[in-house]
């Protein structure tokens, strides 16, 4: 897979983000995307998502096969934000059922057996909405990391964790992330460790 940044500037109103960033992506590989809280880093993660349009320029999806269109791009992308929304009237396991409907589990995982690998076996039942700020984090890095896709999005994953939730999450990416294209959006280095580049969102003021 490959993502190809074009010329892309971002602005809200008369406030200017972030301009002229081009860049490219490639798998496998790892990336952080990096600056203080409120730089636009979060805002370059989600239009590289396609969850934004940019002011200015392009982003391009490709892979072996050729050009990927941006109505097929979803079946591609996992994304997570401490911001997005999970059905919290729903159980944990129905939760996860219903989001590996649209995206099949990595190596034949079953939602049993993620349950059990976030720790959560006890919770299977619970409305998410009764969890802990931590907890949630670890459902919604689940269906992120989890699924059977060539690209992984993480915004700020280490959002409300815990040191054992860290410890977590340090094991999945060493793990389940080796043959992907993974792009952090973060100010923390415990959630982007194990990127090759990094990409500082004040260059491009």
């Amino acid at each position: 897979m490959k993502i190809s940044l074009e010329n892309i500037s971002k602005r809200f109103q008369k406030h200017r983000i972030f301009k002229d960033i081009s860049y490219s992506f490639t798998t496998p590989g790892s990336y952080a995307i990096l600056g203080a809280n409120g730089s636009g880093k979060s805002t370059l993660l989600r239009i590289i998502a396609r969850m934004q349009n940019p002011s200015i320029g392009k982003v391009l999806y490709s892979n072996d096969n050729g050009t990927i269109g941006i109505d097929k791009i979803f079946s591609h992308i996992s994304f997570t934000a401490p911001g997005q929304e999970i059905v919290e009237e729903l159980t944990l396991h129905e939760f996860l059922t219903f989001h590996f409907r649209f995206k099949k589990t990595l190596s034949g995982l079953s939602v049993a057996e993620i349950i059990k690998i976030i720790g959560l076996e006890a919770f299977t039942h619970k409305p998410i909405g009764d969890y802990s700020s931590g907890m949630k984090q670890r459902v919604k890095l689940a269906q992120a990391i989890f699924a059977d896709t060539p690209i992984l999005l993480l915004d700020e994953p280490c959002t409300n964790l815990d040191k054992q939730g860290v410890e977590q999450y340090t094991n999945w990416i060493e793990q389940y992330t080796k043959d992907r294209l993974v792009i952090v959006a973060s100010n923390d280095v415990r959630e982007y460790f194990f990127c090759k580049e990094t990409i500082a969102i004040e260059d491009y003021k």
